[in-house]
């Protein structure tokens, strides 16, 4: 659909210089401080505002849990969705007054949930349909919001017709055209805060995202956009706002702020990099952190230039928490200058959905609850992903069986003669695809990235470091010492997204040993793998291209690739069986042992 017409606080203009979005966010009611400010007539000396973040929303808009078609729970008591955080976001602005409030995102809104896939495919927003979250988004009345890495899982195509439907930019200071390097979103905004009797306060925002999008979505992306590192680009564009006469800079940033990365050398630029931003370039005020998907109200760093503190906070996803960062300025000859700054985090969950989201978004919700509920076979038995970490499981095995399936249908005749095997990880451990009907939903929990398929050509001796570095997700168990799952896996904070097992080779994972040793009795068939003995692997484009930093797979040759989500043929898989049984796929490939004795 056109974009809606814009009311004079929502006003958006592009710079012909910088490409840059400049916005007016005075000129609406004034909350009670600042009216009896205005009443009095007196010049101010003092002021304040706050600015409000949210993060990783993923396409959450209401408290519902799509895979489970219920509503949201769990342990913590969290809710989820942005139709409560609006409630946060408007008693805030009562309380403070509309005039001294921003509202600013750090990043992947368009990805995550069943409602986000089905805008993005089923019924796509490029043929006309308005994405949910640029609906819910404008009603809140955001300022801007920064590219996450995931906003380019389903294309630019995609992603541009988002931005269209937006009534605030998107920013990405360092998302740059590959042929010119100029950016390709606004890399800022500037906001006014209007004070009565005295200069506007300007808010530069720059927003920054995640270098990793140049292997993770290197499909997407390769040839027509490169991503440099938020230090660099920061350095370039945070004197700009100071030069453009900002009182304030404030950035949100797609990047966590411990300084890691998980892709390891694969690329010069440090994924999690808002520590080190803050730290290396003088002139921030404070940082909306991003993309790690944890909770941090409050968080100091020192900038070794200049010895100012700035200050961060990560409104943890999916709308757990609404960050506030509340500023005091005092006028300075004619200039504002901070004086006091904090940060905290606000739990939506005590409040109610915002009646206005749920009138505008209802049917769109009813919609895809009907779509994740469409049955598209049986299943003879349960199949249960409880216990996917540390058990080779039925359910796993179906998804190595999809897997090499397709690859194998699309090999050319000379890999075809190659031996295929699957590796693959387990996403979700609550995943589990019931005896009897098996809906879209079932199969959607089990697999719930939107991930392609390669085929990529490994040596026996690369399939053992692969299998190596997969293994080092286990904390050590010397021999003779009980093993307990609740403390055995994610070691080195590997998370169970970045575990890989394999299908179609033999093998054990000996606990007892030291990382880098466990891997034993690798064969095919029967056989032990040889070093210089070549196979196809089916892998999901994350890892093909380098996502979690695995060894030889981002630079191995191709033997298949697919623009087909993962999930969906999976959907096809059963849709065309009709039936779905275990006895056609269940094998087991794998085992945890302590030297060599099996643990389960």
């Amino acid at each position: 659909m056109p974009r809606s017409p814009m009311n004079r606080r929502e006003f958006v203009k592009k710079s012909a210089v910088t490409g840059a979005a400049v916005a007016v966010a005075g000129g609406v009611a004034a909350g009670p401080a600042q009216a009896a400010e205005e009443k009095s007539g007196h010049r101010p000396r003092t002021w304040s505002f706050s600015i409000l973040g949210t993060t990783d929303l993923h396409s959450h808009v209401f408290d519902w849990d799509y895979y489970k078609d219920a509503a949201y729970t769990d342990k913590a008591g969290n809710s989820v969705g942005v139709a409560r955080v609006a409630t946060l976001v408007r008693q805030q602005r009562e309380a403070k007054g509309e005039g001294r409030v921003l509202l600013v995102d750090a990043g992947d809104i368009i990805q995550g949930t069943s409602l986000a896939y089905y805008f993005a495919r089923v019924d796509p927003i490029t043929a006309g349909v308005r994405h949910p979250m640029a609906v819910a988004m404008n009603h809140m009345r955001y300022d801007a919001a920064a590219l996450g890495n995931h906003e380019f899982n389903y294309g630019i195509d995609v992603l541009r017709k988002f931005e269209s439907q937006c009534r605030f930019p998107l920013l990405g200071a360092n998302a740059l055209d590959a042929k010119t390097l100029r950016p390709a979103f606004p890399p800022y905004t500037v906001k006014r805060i209007r004070v009565p009797g005295a200069p506007d306060i300007k808010v530069g925002i720059l927003g920054l995202t995640n270098p990793g999008i140049a292997l993770w979505d290197k499909d997407n992306v390769s040839g027509r956009m490169v991503f440099p590192g938020l230090v660099e680009q920061a350095r370039k564009y945070v004197p700009r706002l100071r030069a453009l006469g900002c009182d304030v800079v404030f950035l949100t940033d797609h990047s966590g702020l411990d300084g890691s990365s998980s892709y390891g050398d694969e690329l010069p630029y440090v994924e999690n990099a808002s520590n080190l931003v803050a730290e290396q370039v003088p002139g921030i005020d404070a940082i909306l952190v991003g993309h790690t998907h944890v909770e941090v109200p409050s968080y100091t760093v020192k900038n070794e230039q200049t010895g100012q503190d700035v200050l961060l906070s990560e409104p943890y996803c999916w709308g757990y928490r609404l960050s506030v960062f509340d500023f005091e300025l005092e006028l300075h000859h004619g200039r504002w200058r901070v004086t006091g700054k904090t940060a905290q985090t606000l739990n939506p969950n005590t409040v109610e959905e915002d009646p206005e989201i749920k009138r505008l978004l209802e049917a769109d919700h009813e919609l895809v609850v009907k779509y994740v509920n469409t049955p598209v076979g049986t299943c003879t038995a349960d199949l249960s992903a409880a216990e996917s970490c540390w058990k080779d499981v039925p359910i796993m095995d179906f998804i190595h069986k999809v897997q090499m399936d397709t690859v194998k249908a699309g090999l050319s005749a000379a890999d075809a003669a190659l031996p295929l095997i699957s590796v693959a990880a387990p996403f979700s451990r609550t995943a589990d695809i019931p005896q009897g009907n098996v809906t879209i939903k079932d199969i959607a929990g089990l697999y719930i990235y939107d991930n392609t398929l390669y085929g990529k050509k490994l040596t026996g001796a690369q399939l053992k470091d692969y299998l190596e570095y997969a293994a080092k997700y286990y904390h050590q168990v010397p021999a003779g010492t009980k093993v307990d799952t609740a403390t055995l896996t994610n070691a080195n904070s590997f998370w169970d997204y970045m575990y890989d097992t394999a299908a179609g080779v033999d093998y054990e994972i000996d606990i007892a040993q030291a990382e880098g040793s466990r891997i034993k009795n690798l064969t095919y068939d029967g056989a032990p793998v040889a070093d210089d003995q070549v196979f196809v692997v089916a892998v999901n484009n994350y890892r093909a291209n380098g996502g979690s930093g695995y060894p030889h797979i981002a630079s191995a040759g191709i033997a298949y690739s697919s623009t087909n989500e993962i999930r969906q043929l999976m959907i096809d898989y059963v849709t065309a069986k009709k039936a779905l049984d275990p006895a056609d796929f269940a094998d087991v490939n794998w085992r945890l042992t302590q030297d060599g004795t099996p643990v389960f």
